[in-house]
């Protein structure tokens, strides 16, 4: 099989559908917009959530409570046991050996450390945050584990 073999599927693509091409096309003439009114002029229909005029919905319904969503911290998460598989005795582990490993992937999300597995290599781990198990399993094992 070459690439000029590949095909798509049989009948995974379809036309377009041409609106407003004549009255035998079958959308000719108000092309599908039916006659008149809001939705069938240039720019017309209504915004999300319009209910016509009445209390919309959002509005009519109290709101109660705290949520405490916007104040969570995000971090990427990395077990000790890719540590283990991935550096070598004495290695220095920063983002950037992390990332070279594609073991995180963004540069603004924080670095978060967890004890998920074993760790026998005295390995220096460089992170935002440390869960207090993989803290303590680097340790044993004779690194250190430091907080940027």
């Amino acid at each position: 099989m070459s690439l000029h073999d590949l095909r798509p599927a049989p009948g995974s693509k379809r036309k377009k559908k041409r609106l407003g091409q004549g009255v035998g096309s079958g959308t000719g003439k108000t092309a599908g917009k039916g006659h008149k009114g809001q939705k069938a002029r240039s720019g017309g229909g209504v915004r999300p959530g319009f209910e016509g005029g009445q209390m919309p919905m959002i509005r009519r319904i109290p709101k109660r409570g705290f949520n405490n969503a916007k104040f969570t911290k995000v971090f990427q998460v990395v077990n000790l046991g890719s540590l283990e598989a991935r550096f070598e005795q004495g290695a220095t582990v920063g983002f950037e050996e992390l990332y070279a490993h594609r073991l995180v992937n963004k540069d603004t999300v924080q670095v978060k450390i967890l004890g998920n597995g074993d760790l026998s290599k005295a390995l220096t781990v460089r992170a935002d945050a440390f869960s207090a198990q993989a803290k303590a399993k680097i340790e044993a094992a004779g690194g250190k584990a430091e907080v940027i």
